[in-house]
């Protein structure tokens, strides 16, 4: 079943409604770890070429990309079909994907934790449309970041230095068609490792989250929209006030299975550096504090790419 009451929050609100917006946004992430978020501002013709461009180095030949597989646990260019596997799960995902991260000059001290970018040259277009993809994406997440920091009543730009060089990844997910049934699924049930996530590319259907009563329930935004989820580092920051949900991507209907899914998930992640210690207003006597000692991110990251097989 679809996700009920599970009513899309409108972009625009956020200059002309802060306090709603905020209100709204933060309400459904309360209750559901995630939230539709509608009337995106993003360009839809760089928006297009963007997808073209992931479209088309995916249908490159297989031995061409995996000439992009460089070793960085997964951070950066290609992980080819059949490697990445959710935690506590023994069947990989159906999918191959690309990550892309931010660009840092030479001298910035996060060097050794954000490597650099690698880039197919069999796609021209690809490094400047992935580019603005990445910029717009993370502009996007510092704005809903200001709304979730009210929320939880922090200032708005409370979380603007936690993640101004965060370790962020642009993922640009191709999930092939499924020719029959088996046991593996394009991605298995789990929880996202980051601050928030955002997602383009969810209309396909295939997205599912798990209900508090155990029951998955289906994501059909309506074109336009994002998807925007709670990672497992907000989640420890705030008592799991905001709860990191269990997802996943099941495979399509038999009508569907002749057809790839298509989705560049943004993965907002702090500063390496930063220390995730408990908000002391996320803390009281019946939410006692459950997790007294901080992890900074870049340990919590390298634990989990651990637990997922990408390290």
């Amino acid at each position: 079943m679809s996700l009920p009451a599970f009513t899309p929050v409108s972009l625009t609100r956020l200059s002309s409604d802060f306090d709603g917006f905020s209100r709204d946004l933060g309400d459904s992430f309360s209750r559901f770890g995630f939230a539709v978020i509608s009337d995106n501002d993003l360009d839809t013709e760089r928006l297009e070429a963007a997808l073209e461009s992931v479209r088309a180095f995916f249908a490159l030949p297989e031995d061409v990309k995996r000439a992009y597989v460089v070793g960085t646990g997964g951070q950066r260019g290609y992980t080819p079909f059949g490697i990445e596997t959710a935690k506590n799960h023994e069947h990989f995902d159906l999918k191959e994907f690309w990550h892309m991260g931010r660009d840092l000059p030479a001298d910035h001290p996060y060097r050794d934790q954000m490597p650099d970018n690698v880039w197919p040259k069999e796609v021209a277009s690809f490094q400047a449309d992935i580019s603005w993809l990445f910029t717009a994406l993370d502009s996007m997440g510092g704005r809903v970041l200001s709304a979730i920091a009210a929320y939880l009543g922090l200032p708005r730009d409370f979380f603007v230095p936690t993640v101004n060089d965060g370790n962020s990844i642009l993922r640009l997910l191709h999930y092939p068609p499924v020719p029959k049934d088996g046991p593996n699924i394009r991605a298995g049930a789990h929880e996202d490792i980051n601050v928030i996530t955002l997602l383009l590319g969810a209309e396909e259907a295939g997205l599912e989250v798990l209900d508090r009563d155990g029951q998955w329930l289906a994501i059909s935004p309506p074109p336009g929209s994002l998807v925007c989820n709670i990672g497992d580092m907000l989640q420890r920051l705030c008592n799991h006030r905001l709860p990191s949900t269990t997802h996943r991507v099941v495979n399509p209907a038999p009508e569907r299975r002749g057809f790839p899914r298509y989705s560049t998930p943004f993965f907002l992640h702090f500063n390496p550096d930063y220390e995730i210690r408990t908000l002391a207003s996320c803390v009281d006597q019946d939410h006692p504090d459950k997790y007294p000692y901080p992890i900074t991110a870049h340990e919590f990251l390298q634990e989990r790419l651990r637990e997922i097989k990408l390290l």
